[in-house]
């Protein structure tokens, strides 16, 4: 093989490189603006906090005062809008309730998914199942598996669940 061959094959194997390395650039630099990358990465956040608010509405621990107060405010963290001011509202005889029934509850969110997320206006629609281990107070203790949709908002401290229903085993979810 001539010298002159090896040059031209030389720049041929550059050119290739840098054409590679440059439409690699260009495409990192098309997705990182992406509205379909914030979307997704807005839509996981919203789950992820989704599942964890779900996870503590659904535990507390009713051995004293001070576990059941620690608990209700771990719930008013969790939640926004009509839940918050219901939670808000009925803290003090639930917090009596409690205490008197010392029950322990830790939930724990098995399944979930978001079917709507509307990001102009900060809000979701989650649907989950929760395993909800009790250990009352007296009793036998067991597992309850529960079936929620919560509606998700969008505050200053990431999503909150500002809704939250039951669904029956027959429910759409």
């Amino acid at each position: 093989m001539n010298p002159r061959t090896r040059t031209v094959g030389g720049w041929a194997v550059l050119l290739v490189a840098a054409l590679v390395c440059g439409l690699g650039g260009w495409s990192y630099a098309r997705a990182r603006g992406d509205d379909d990358l914030a979307y997704a990465k807005s839509r996981d956040a919203a789950l992820a906090d989704g599942r964890q608010d779900l996870a503590r509405l659904n535990t507390l621990d009713g051995k004293d005062a001070a576990s059941v107060a620690a608990g209700l405010a771990a719930w008013l963290d969790s939640s926004t809008g009509p839940l918050h001011d219901q939670l808000e509202r009925t803290r003090k005889k639930d917090a009596a309730d409690l205490e008197k029934a010392g029950a322990t509850a830790r939930g724990k969110v098995t399944d979930a998914a978001l079917t709507e997320l509307d990001e102009r206006t900060g809000t979701a629609l989650m649907i989950a199942t929760v395993d909800v281990e009790v250990t009352p107070g007296t009793g036998k203790a067991g597992t309850e598996r529960k079936r929620f949709e919560a509606t998700l908002a969008r505050t200053g401290d990431g999503w909150k669940i500002k809704a939250l229903t039951a669904l029956g085993i027959g429910s759409g979810a």
